[in-house]
């Protein structure tokens, strides 16, 4: 093993200190916690980040204090916890044994039947207890919606679980948490160490470097490591596809890499920033990017996964490449001490094969800024509205001048082996007048721009429709006197 770092993942479990040495670097967190803690009130459900039974609650050092955010515990790994605060369903009684105003509400509204499912619930709640900014002692339904999209249950029907959500998260928040906040901040910051922590167990290794250089630097030596960001995706295949991964390197703790920056011209989005981080500042340049990222998972996903780790993914239904690549977003990448900028879309060769060389890796990706008179939307066509994989994902970017096509972009994922960008229907669009007939022909050539396939999720011949009628669907949104042709859907 590597001689520089330390070997300790550092946390505190409720109020607890912990100290885990020789630790299995890609044991998850649920595991650690009913194996080797005993704390069974997490549960695991579909052990792939769906259910919400295995909700947990992290805290770590936010702008305004103590940031509590609803993870999942059967794909998030134990090194992820160093320098954070562990809470779980047991961690939220009183010293006197009385129950948090969360778990109180859900008993007086019978918001559990089975139980099963009961601990999830109550850990999402918790972080909306936190979490919430509340003037007017009412909470937004679909503010609601959203802190429980993750969790599911076969029982209750939801209604009592949104009343006890509704009343116990109505008022400003004080617990014994909002209490101890001063004291954590402070025992975090005493185990925030600058050394890379660095594990081996059984013959495997995991790094997490601290700074860019370092990461440059150990994916130089290591080609072939698994580079890890939020999990979301590479927790699955240890827990479903057993895989064992000999050498790990984690984004977790590289300073600046998570880091979401607006510049003059663009908006730069590190590689390890997750996406509820880029929600906000990727929504208000453009709204359809909002409403997008909501769509991709449930919170406790959008808090771990990255647009980074999509975009290096490389999956062909890849939620984000297809309005990025619409956007025109530029991936910067680095190997050793050298960086190079490409469009997005000429990452992609083949199915799950990019022209990242050898020891590259995604340190960023570089948004255009909107313009003036430039429109943008995005679409996810799925089975269900949320938490769920695209059949058909679609950006378009256009600007007309008098009228007529000056330029457009156009990004589709789930119709090829790639995320791709439809240049021929772009050639057959621009210079010609925005209108039925051009749009019609555009969508002609879409058939020959894509190669979609039939699988579980879709038809081949249904996202050929698909493709072709979100162009037909862009362009009624974009005429003089645009249709409506969207549920309204609070944000």
């Amino acid at each position: 093993m590597d001689k520089a770092g330390r070997d300790t993942i550092r946390f505190l479990l409720g109020h607890e200190p912990r100290a885990l040495a020789g630790a299995d670097p890609t044991q998850t967190v649920l595991e650690y916690l009913r194996g080797t803690e005993g704390l069974r009130g997490t549960k695991e459900g579909c052990a792939e980040g769906d259910c919400g039974a295995c909700t947990v609650v992290l805290g770590t050092e936010g702008p305004d204090g103590v940031a509590y955010k609803a993870v999942n515990a059967c794909i998030l790994f134990v090194p992820a916890l160093d320098g954070k605060q562990l809470i779980t369903v047991e961690h939220l009684r009183g010293s006197d044994g009385s129950l948090h105003p969360v778990q109180r509400t859900m008993v007086d509204l019978h918001g559990s039947q089975c139980g099963f499912c009961t601990p999830g619930f109550v850990m999402s709640l918790f972080a909306l207890y936190h979490a919430h900014d509340c003037t007017d002692g009412t909470l937004d339904r679909a503010e609601i919606d959203r802190a429980l999209a993750g969790n599911l249950c076969r029982c209750t029907g939801y209604r009592p679980i949104i009343a006890a959500a509704a009343q116990a998260c109505a008022g400003p928040a004080a617990d014994a948490f909002s209490v101890a906040q001063g004291s954590v901040l402070a025992r975090l910051a005493a185990m925030r160490a600058p050394e890379m922590l660095t594990l081996e167990f059984d013959g495997r290794r995991f790094y997490a470097p601290t700074t860019v250089d370092q990461l440059a630097d150990l994916f130089t030596r290591y080609p072939k490591a698994v580079i890890l960001a939020g999990g979301t995706d590479v927790g699955l295949w240890v827990t479903k596809q057993h895989r064992s991964l000999d050498v790990v390197i984690s984004l977790e703790a590289v300073a600046g890499l998570s880091n979401v920056e607006q510049t003059d011209t663009h908006l730069r989005i590190g590689a390890g920033a997750s996406y509820e981080a880029a929600l906000d500042v990727l929504g208000a340049a453009y709204p359809d990017m909002g409403a997008l990222i909501r769509r991709i998972g449930a919170r406790q996903v959008r808090n771990r996964g990255t647009i980074g780790g999509n975009v290096a993914n490389g999956s062909p239904i890849g939620d984000t490449m297809p309005a990025l690549i619409a956007l025109g977003a530029l991936v910067v990448l680095r190997q050793g001490g050298e960086q190079r900028s490409l469009a997005l879309e000429d990452l992609y060769l083949d199915y799950r094969r990019t022209a990242m060389q050898p020891g590259e890796f995604v340190e960023r990706i570089d948004v255009p800024l909107p313009r003036p008179g430039v429109r943008f939307a995005a679409y996810k066509v799925s089975k269900r509205p949320e938490q769920d994989i695209s059949a058909v994902c679609a950006g378009f970017r256009l600007e007309l001048e008098d009228s007529r096509v000056r330029d457009i972009r156009i990004g589709l994922g789930g119709v090829a082996a790639t995320p791709l960008r439809a240049v021929s229907v772009e050639a057959v669009l621009k210079g010609n007048a925005w209108s039925e007939a051009t749009v019609r022909a555009g969508m002609a050539e879409m058939d020959r721009a894509i190669a979609p396939i039939s699988d579980m999720r879709s038809t081949a011949a249904y996202r050929s429709v698909i493709a072709r009628n979100l162009l037909h669907k862009f362009f009624l949104e974009t005429t003089p006197h645009a249709a409506r042709t969207r549920l309204e859907v609070p944000a």
